[in-house]
């Protein structure tokens, strides 16, 4: 039995809507990554501290839970890079196709030894420690669903960057502390705003939802 009753304002702060969150919620640069060219997307955090390395994220649905939701929106040819977590996570394509790919050793992007297409409603769970990345692979900006197992976040590292990435990174003036929290460049705020606009320009033609 409910401890206390749920009122209809509490059911309504639960409810997260699509049209609303493209608007006010979607994050450009959330991890040092976003910057590099093949990584450009749109992050959201739906419910939960969500996987991230920008400190001014917000979450659609604040309530606590013991999962944690994310989306992404990324052009083609474009998804995170090689990485891992400690803890599972799990994707869901909701449009387009997106390859997947894997292996014990992060210098292995490359050369993975395994990868997998995704399309619309298949899903993938990807176990801690494991490197991963994925990309869409479509001809049109397309959209990915993440659940991830309950962690805390900044208060370690995540995600582990492959080296590659992290030297990539820094020449754009991107690194992550100990607490995986983003180092950003002086210029940060014009960074993002222009990766705001390239990214809906990159809708726009492609004419995605």
């Amino acid at each position: 039995m409910l401890d206390q009753k749920i009122t209809n304002e509490d059911m309504q702060k639960r409810i997260m809507r699509f049209k609303e969150m493209k608007k006010t919620h979607g994050v450009p640069l959330m991890f040092i990554d976003s910057i590099l060219p093949g990584h450009h997307r749109m992050n959201y955090a739906v419910i939960g501290d969500t996987a991230s390395e920008d400190t001014e994220y917000k979450p659609v649905i604040t309530a606590p839970h013991r999962f944690q939701i994310g989306m992404v929106k990324a052009p083609p040819g474009n998804g995170p890079a090689f990485h891992t977590h400690d803890y599972i996570e799990a994707f869901m394509p909701l449009s387009g196709r997106w390859r997947f790919y894997w292996a014990n050793d992060p210098e292995r992007a490359d050369n993975p030894e395994g990868e997998a297409i995704l399309e619309p409603w298949d899903l993938i769970s990807l176990p801690p420690k494991l490197w991963r990345g994925f990309e869409n692979i479509s001809d049109e900006d397309a959209w990915i669903l993440g659940i991830l197992e309950e962690h805390t976040a900044f208060v370690s590292k995540d995600p582990y960057w492959a080296p590659q990435i992290i030297e990539q990174a820094k020449a754009y003036g991107f690194e992550a502390d100990e607490t995986g929290r983003m180092i950003k460049p002086a210029n940060f705020e014009e960074l993002r705003e222009r990766m705001r606009v390239q990214l809906e320009v990159q809708r726009l033609v492609s004419n995605e939802i």
